[in-house]
This record gives structure tokens, C-alpha cells and sequence, in this order.
């Protein structure tokens, strides 16, 4: 009988594992065009150059040390090693989570979002030392502080959370 128990187990933990592999995939697509956009930002742009697109929007090269919003970007230099430890941690927990809840849609499309996210900003922060940000939207002379692809994914993903939970509670009601 102990051995057809852990064959379920097993079984179930190799489901699981099967059952994320489109939600990697999505992480992977959006790690893709985080770095194939930042890649071009730093070929054609240098640090401050910006392309006017729409009267609220500009393409532009910034450099953000720091995590959302340059939060700690004056520091010393310890806060790159800091976030990039947040980001893996982040990654690894995320994995671990898809690998338990993969038949869960939209929570599974949150985390899948996050992933990608934290995983650009991950090797942006490995390999430059800083975010690679390019999108920077503005209206009234106002600037929003600059984002990437990896930002958006993971604004997505936040906003998907708390949708999935809310609609968890409500179906609970």
C-alpha cells in the first residue's frame, strides 16, 4: 500500500511539473522581449538620448540602479546585490509555486508575468549594474519615472494577483 501511495505522489508531482511548463514558456517569451528591447535601447540610444513619439509619450535610455520608482538609486552600490538577491528569491518562490498551482489560470498568468519580469530585471542588474528603463510616458511636463517590458510584466502580474484573489474571496462568499 506505501508503494501505490508515493507511485500517486509521484504521479501528481510529475503532473504538476507538466502542467507549468506553458506558464515558463510565457515567463520565457516575456523575458525575450524585455531583453531583445532593452538590447536595442542600449545599441542605438546613449544614456538621456530620447525620440519623441505622442504628445505624452518618448522612447528614452535611462539607467535605474535602484528598484520601482529609483528607490535607493543614490545608495552605494550595495542595493544592485540586494535586489538581484530579491529577484532570484522572487524566481525560485515563483517556480516552486506554478510547480503547486499550475491548473490555477489567472493566478498561474500572474506569477508567470512576475517571473519574466524579475528575471529581466534580474540580468539587466548581473550584467549592467542597473535596469535598462525606456518607456517614459508624461502629460502637462509631468514625467512618469521610466519602465521597460520587465516593469509592465510585472505590474500585470500584481494586478492579476489581486484580481485572483478577490474573485477567490467573492466565489468563498
Amino acid at each position: 500500500m506505501a508503494g501505490k501511495t508515493t507511485f500517486t505522489a509521484g504521479r501528481s508531482a510529475r503532473g504538476g511539473a507538466a502542467r507549468m511548463w506553458p506558464w515558463l514558456a510565457l515567463a520565457a517569451i516575456l523575458f525575450i522581449a524585455d531583453q531583445f528591447t532593452k538590447t536595442l535601447i542600449l545599441g542605438y540610444y546613449r544614456l538621456g538620448d530620447a525620440t519623441y513619439v505622442t504628445s505624452f509619450f518618448n522612447i528614452v535610455r535611462a539607467h535605474n540602479t535602484g528598484a520601482a520608482f529609483s528607490f535607493l538609486a543614490d545608495s552605494s552600490g550595495w542595493q544592485r546585490w540586494f535586489f538581484t538577491a530579491i529577484g532570484v528569491g522572487a524566481a525560485l518562490f515563483i517556480v516552486w509555486m506554478l510547480r503547486s498551482h499550475a491548473g490555477q489560470r489567472l493566478f498561474s498568468f500572474a506569477l508567470a508575468c512576475i517571473l519574466g519580469g524579475a528575471v529581466g530585471n534580474v540580468v539587466d542588474r548581473l550584467m549592467h549594474g542597473y535596469v535598462v528603463d525606456f518607456l517614459d510616458f508624461h502629460l502637462a511636463g509631468r514625467h512618469f519615472p521610466a519602465f521597460n517590458i520587465a516593469d509592465s510584466a510585472i505590474t500585470v502580474g500584481a494586478i492579476c494577483l489581486i484580481v485572483d484573489e478577490l474573485l477567490r474571496v467573492r466565489r468563498g462568499k
